[in-house]
Parts: structure tokens; sequence; C-alpha cells
């Protein structure tokens, strides 16, 4: 009986010493959990890890974890700042570029080059990647005029209302970036073009670019009839178009240029007549300044909008178009005009309102109306033909003293701006 409570007492005495040391094998995994429960689990009692005799090697894992951590912390957090600052940043510059650019005047710049690129391509099939890179080009060139007119006014724009908040006069980007923007921009457009289509189309927007920067901007300041010089700037666009198309200039490309000359007039007339103030702010030299009761403008605007009514037949004779174009040319032509001749007879801002937003319907109408009804050259070969047949057999009619239709007076007495057409012979 001794002999048995003598092992038993040697034998729990065996146990309850080395209960007292650390287990080799729980401590690498008790490390590991713990590390592991300092974040999802609630921290063991003290009582515990006491037992367990690992009370050490748990703190100093914890705070080896806890400076890493907040290392990891720290350096995520800069390299998120960076990353916004960085985001912020071009966002800011991308916006001030936007603006520079008149991003949505440009586009109008750019649809009316696209739209003469392809009537440029006759019967050919159209190559989308020459009209993406006359677009492109167009697009980069207008980028450049718009900003080069900025930097030039930028005291005119601080003070008129509508444009002291662009970006130079508002202070957002400096003078020398806008430069090297506008310099990079136009550099980089008229390479464009001068490389993936001809030399034509990049003379003609380089040119374009120095009448808008260097003629008309100045010409704002100086005389009423920036106007004028403006409108040509806006009609050249579609003749570029139709040179990189083509590869030269034909009577048929001056129909959508001159259409864009006459049509800015009763637009820019409208704009400065709504703006009145504005312009007589900023500086500008505009004919609504000089004309207070508004009827020189009025009759300026009318007066052009007539100017338009035989653009549809010349398109039609001269083989640009199918006839349908001769009545939906006329009819939005007279829409327009009525528009004018009714500013014309109410000088009132709601009237001017009234014909600004009429001649911003207009141009997408007739540009999507020349692309609907576009002939080809094979159709226009035909049309020359029958125009030729019927000079022949005119004496035979003037026996029977028969009307002639309204295209023939198209065709033997054009409109002054443009010359006959080469099939025509008195």
């Amino acid at each position: 009986m001794m002999w048995r409570t003598s092992v038993v007492s040697r034998f729990s005495s065996r146990i309850s010493a080395s209960s007292s040391l650390p287990n080799p094998r729980l401590i690498p995994w008790s490390r590991e959990l713990c590390a592991v429960n300092s974040f999802s689990q609630p921290p063991v009692s003290s009582e515990s890890t006491a037992k367990l005799g690992i009370t050490g090697v748990r703190s100093d894992a914890n705070r080896v974890f806890a400076s890493g951590t907040v290392a990891a912390t720290a350096t995520t957090g800069e390299i998120s700042s960076r990353v916004a600052a960085v985001a912020g940043l071009g966002h800011h510059y991308a916006r001030c570029y936007w603006e520079l650019s008149k991003a949505r005047l440009s586009m109008l710049v750019v649809a009316t080059s696209g739209t003469g690129y392809i009537l440029g391509t006759g019967n050919a099939a159209i190559s989308f990647p020459g009209l993406c890179y006359t677009c492109a080009g167009t697009m980069m060139i207008a980028a450049s005029a718009n900003s080069l007119n900025q930097i030039f006014e930028i005291s005119n724009d601080a003070k008129m209302k509508r444009t002291m908040l662009r970006p130079l006069p508002s202070g957002r980007i400096s003078v020398p970036h806008a430069v090297a923007w506008a310099t990079i921009a136009g550099a980089s457009g008229a390479c464009l073009l001068a490389s993936k289509t001809n030399m034509l189309a990049a003379g003609l927007a380089s040119a374009n670019l120095v009448l808008y920067a260097f003629v008309y901007t100045p010409l704002k300041q100086l005389h009423p009839i920036n106007t004028w010089v403006g409108a040509v700037v806006g009609a050249i666009p579609p003749l570029l178009g139709w040179a990189a198309a083509s590869g030269q200039i034909s009577f048929n490309s001056m129909i959508l240029p001159a259409a864009l000359y006459f049509w800015q007039i009763p637009h820019f007339m409208a704009l400065a007549h709504l703006c009145r103030n504005d312009y007589a702010a900023g500086g500008y030299k505009m004919l609504s300044l000089f004309d207070p009761s508004g009827k020189r403008i009025a009759a300026v605007a009318l007066r052009n909008c007539f100017y338009m009514v035989p653009l549809g037949f010349i398109a039609y004779d001269w083989g640009l178009t199918s006839s349908w174009f001769c009545v939906e040319s006329t009819l939005l032509t007279l829409a327009i005009a009525a528009t004018a001749f009714s500013f014309y007879r109410d000088r009132t801002m709601q009237k001017a309102r009234k014909m600004f937003h009429a001649s911003l319907l207009f141009l997408p109408v007739f540009m999507s109306g020349l692309l609907l009804h576009r002939v080809s050259n094979d159709n226009q070969q035909q049309l020359i033909e029958e125009a030729g047949l019927s000079n022949e057999v005119k004496p035979l009619r003037r026996k029977k003293r028969v009307a002639q239709p309204p295209v023939a007076y198209a065709s033997a007495a054009p409109f002054p701006f443009l010359p006959a057409p080469s099939f025509y012979s008195p």
C-alpha cells in the first residue's frame, strides 16, 4: 500500500513539474495563433496565458506585428495620397485643356471637315482610317487655334461675364503652359495631316490656324469686319476635308464652304445682339455696338439667309446631290430666313435668340441632307451628259417658248461667289 502511494505521488510531482515548463512543440503554434487572434478574436486572459507560460513570447510577437502593420498602413496611405494627388492634377489640366480648346466648338469644326471628306470621296469607298486621321488632325488644329485665341485675349476675357472663368483669366493655368499646349497641338495636327493625308490638306489647316489666331483675333478689337473674316475661317474646314479625300479642290468642293460662310453671318449677328453688353465690356468692335437699333444687323442676317437659297439648286445642277436636296435645302433656308425676317421686324432679345437657335439647327440638317442625297461620280457624269443634251435642244424649245427649269439658271448664270462649272460651255 505504501509502495503504491509513493509511486502515485512521484508520478504526480513529475506531471506538475512538466506542466510548469513550456512545451517546445506548443510555442511556435501558439505564437501564430496569438498573432491571428489579435485581429479576429478577443485577447486571451492573463490567467490562461500564465498557465500556458507564453506571456512574454506573445507580447513580443504583438509588438513586432503591430509595428509592421503601422508601417504598412503608413506606406499604403502615402501611396494612396500620391495617387489621389496625381489623379487630381491630371483632371485639373485635362479640364483646362478642354476649355482652352473650346472642345464643343472644335467638334463642330471636325464635323464639317468630316462631311467634306465624305463628299470628296466621290464614288470611291470611304477610307475610315483616312477619315479618322483627317478628323483628328482637324481637332488638333482647332484646339491650337482656340487656345491661341484665348492667350491673346486674356485681359479682354477677364472683363466679360461669360469668359472670366476661363482657365487663363481665372489663373488655373499659366500662360507658358497654355502656349506649350497650343504649339504641341498645332504642330501635331499639321504633321498628322501632312503624313497621313496630303500636303494640300495640311497647308489649308495651317493657313486657317494663322488666319484665325493672327488675323481674326486682333481684328475683333479693331473693326467690325472681323465677323466676315471669321466666316472665312469657318468655311475652310470642309474644304480641308475634301482636299484630304481627293487631293484637289474642285467647283463642287466649294458648295459646303459657301453654305458655311453665309450661315455664320446670321449666326454671329444673333450672338452679337444677345451679348452686346459683354462685347462692349470686353472691348470688341462688333457691328452690333455701332447699331443701337439692331436694324442693320438684322438686315445683314436676312440678306445672307437669302444668299443660301440657290445652293441646293447648284448642288443638284453640278451633280453633287440628287434633286431631292433642292427641295430640302430650299425649305430649310426659307425657314431660317423666316426667323431672320421676324428679327428684322421686331428686334428684341427673344427674336434674336430664336434666330440663333434656328441657326444651330440649320447646319447639322443641311450637312445631313448633303450626305444623304450625294451621288457618285458615275451619276454625276450622267447628269452632266443630260445637261449637255438639254443645252443642244434649247434652240428647238425656244421656238415653242417652253419655260426652262430653275436649275438652268444656275448653269447659265451661277451665283456671284462661285465660278461656272467646267462642263458648261456658253
